[in-house]
């Protein structure tokens, strides 16, 4: 069998169809998921996933066959998640301790996890709608010269949004982890920055004065759900915008996986969160998980990926 897609026009979408030629060949198991992703994607998603994929293999480099392992191992590891998250209404972990003894001192592990997650940005369609929302309505409507903060730039795909933005003024980033914020520079470097040098930091949010700079932009996306103090996080984020200023949250819920601690049980609940700590919703847009309608999500319980951009009240 030929491992190319039968939906990716080769053509148009070289960089889409050389990774998934490689996924193919290396994970054949997945191509019924993947083909049927692809069958519900419209002109501008096909535009936005050759753009990813073509950052994706810049990042990847030498290492594209592992990271496409990587999401294999994503799959099943997400998987022994769901079963216990069906079977007990919870998520497995509840403190940071356990997610850092279990997960995140791991290297090996964390290492497969990184990869299979830095892929779920083209073949999760909830995850690829939001980075369109996240570049198409937040960053769109920022003031020329904005000052941009990340906390939790991860694989470095949205601060690169920002930093190639010509409108864009300061960018920073701000993680925990020393090793992350070596990735996240480590990637950017590959995708390229222009001239533009964004400022990685190793900063707790938690421990971030009042008194600190201010933003026009703050990004927290995928990081709520990691955190046992979710809502001491949100009004922290208050203190770092500008009067004016904007906070794009991305937050999934009913979503499992090995690292998750706060479990958020419908989008409507994601959005009272953000409020609740001081914010006007601006707009907020759901997406479900892929090859699913909101309908069967919000029966089933399945994973709906929630998009909230905010101001001060």
């Amino acid at each position: 069998m030929s491992t190319a897609s039968s939906l990716i026009d080769e053509q148009r979408f070289p960089q889409l169809a050389a990774l998934m030629r490689t996924q193919y060949e290396r994970t054949p198991a997945h191509r019924g998921y993947l083909e049927t992703r692809f069958s519900h994607a419209s002109a501008e998603d096909f535009a936005t996933l050759e753009e990813l994929a073509s950052q994706i293999r810049q990042i990847a480099g030498p290492r594209l066959d592992e990271i496409c392992d990587g999401y294999d191992f994503i799959c099943k590891i997400v998987r022994e998640e769901e079963i216990f998250f069906r079977r007990k209404g919870r998520y497995r972990l509840q403190t940071f301790e356990e997610a850092n003894r279990l997960v995140y001192s791991n290297p090996e592990y964390m290492g497969h996890y990184m990869d299979g997650l830095l892929l779920t940005q083209i073949y999760w369609s909830n995850h690829t709608a939001c980075y369109q929302f996240y570049r198409n309505v937040f960053l769109k409507q920022a003031p020329a010269g904005y000052d941009y903060l990340e906390i939790g730039p991860g694989h470095g795909l949205l601060i690169y949004q920002a930093l190639k933005d010509e409108r864009s003024g300061s960018v920073k980033g701000w993680d925990v982890s020393k090793a992350s914020i070596g990735q996240t520079w480590d990637a950017l470097t590959v995708m390229g920055m222009s001239g533009k040098k964004p400022e990685l930091v190793l900063q707790d949010l938690y421990a971030v004065p009042d008194d600190s700079a201010k933003f026009d932009c703050l990004t927290f996306s995928e990081v709520l759900e990691h955190l046992e103090d979710p809502k001491g996080a949100l009004v922290k984020l208050r203190s770092l915008l500008k009067p004016t200023g904007r906070l794009f949250v991305n937050v999934p819920i009913n979503s499992p996986a090995p690292d998750h601690l706060y479990l958020l049980r419908s989008p409507e609940e994601a959005v009272e969160a953000v409020r609740a700590a001081g914010f006007e919703i601006e707009r907020a847009e759901f997406f479900p998980m892929t090859n699913h309608t909101m309908e069967q999500a919000r029966k089933h319980k399945l994973t709906i990926s929630a998009c909230i951009v905010a101001r001060l009240n």
